[in-house]
């Protein structure tokens, strides 16, 4: 009898069919028995030689356990519920000429590297805040600095930032932090205000700007004078790059807004005309972000505009334009509603 061995992982009932199968096979292919008549003598009883099957019946016989056994295996896995095979968490655009799905736009920068808000919330005093509130894009971003000291190490970016927090939702009762990202001076990048670094979130860093924009803050005081360090301006650009792609905008390029209320430069309702990559007194009297980062800020459009792909702009000497202002209409009223001063407002 052939005894197929029990391979692992398949029931033993399926084992012993098996084994059941073939011997049946090895019976059958056996020639009968002759019948006796009572009183007749017996035959003479031949020699025994080793039973042989047919060499058309063999090989068949002989793969057929090997067989069976890779069926059997093959049915035992098809129910088996494998896990699904996720992709690595990757930027959704690595080709910077490509185009993603639903934006139309052909100038997509990669993502940089962002650490989560949960690195930094960490120890930090909770409190009850609502849900965030969402712009349908980001049209442009607004450069800042926290004017706080530069002399810190950045493993210490976490204690900074939680610090910022609790003075901006303490004293000041924000419900949140207001800066949609900060940058510290080697170059790292984290998530500030709450609901999703690759969303259109509104913040609260620009008083009067905070619909369509984004805000990102330099960690540090960056007054005349001040070194700004190189991978903090890089960041900055990139990150830039990155939340203006999606709408098709050159950081080099001005963009209409709305002003949402008079406590800006601008009176409420007033569409102005301001940089793509702004400083926080583009639109607001303040001297935020620092006349050094202010004078880096052309370096970072340029930069920001190569990461999206764009060819570079001619060498011509660089003018400041002022800001522009259309009368308010119909047409050009504030999408959304102003915001409390209390939630909106930002001297950094």
């Amino acid at each position: 009898m052939s005894v197929v061995p029990r391979a692992r992982g398949i029931p033993g009932s399926l084992t012993a069919r098996l084994s059941r199968l073939l011997s049946g096979l090895s019976r059958r292919s056996r020639p009968p028995r002759p019948t006796l008549r009572p009183g007749a003598p017996r035959p003479a009883r031949r020699p025994l030689r080793p039973s042989r099957l047919p060499g058309r019946l063999l090989v068949p016989l002989a793969v057929l356990p090997g067989l069976m056994a890779i069926l059997v295996l093959g049915l035992y896995a098809r129910g088996v519920e494998r896990p699904a095979r996720l992709p690595g968490d990757r930027p959704a655009a690595l080709d910077l000429r490509s185009t993603a799905p639903g934006t139309g736009s052909s100038h997509l920068a990669s993502r940089p590297l962002i650490v989560p808000r949960s690195a930094w919330m960490h120890g930090a005093v909770g409190h009850s805040q609502p849900p965030p509130r969402y712009d349908d894009k980001v049209i442009a971003v607004f450069v800042h600095h926290t004017d706080s000291p530069n002399a810190y190490r950045c493993a210490d970016t976490p204690e900074i930032i939680r610090r910022l927090y609790a003075g901006q939702t303490g004293v000041r009762q924000w419900d949140d932090i207001g800066y949609n990202f900060l940058v510290d001076r080697c170059g790292t990048i984290y998530e500030g205000r709450a609901g999703g670094v690759d969303r259109a979130v509104m913040g609260a860093h620009a008083q009067g700007f905070n619909h369509r924009t984004a805000g990102i803050a330099a960690i540090g005081t960056f007054t005349a004078g001040v070194p700004v360090p190189r991978a903090m301006t890089d960041a900055i650009a990139a990150l830039a790059a990155w939340k203006l792609g999606p709408a098709d905008i050159d950081p080099r390029a001005r963009v209409p807004l709305v002003s949402s209320n008079g406590h800006s430069r601008f009176r409420a309702g007033a569409t102005v005309t301001l940089p793509a990559v702004a400083g926080h007194n583009d639109g607001f009297m303040t001297s935020c972000p620092g006349a050094a980062l202010t004078a880096r800020l052309p370096d970072i459009r340029e930069t920001a505009a190569r990461l999206q792909g764009r060819a570079a702009a001619p060498a011509t000497p660089r003018a400041t334009a002022p800001a522009t202002v259309r009368p308010v209409t119909a047409a050009t009223a504030a999408p959304t509603a102003t915001q409390p001063l209390k939630r909106s407002q930002s001297r950094g």
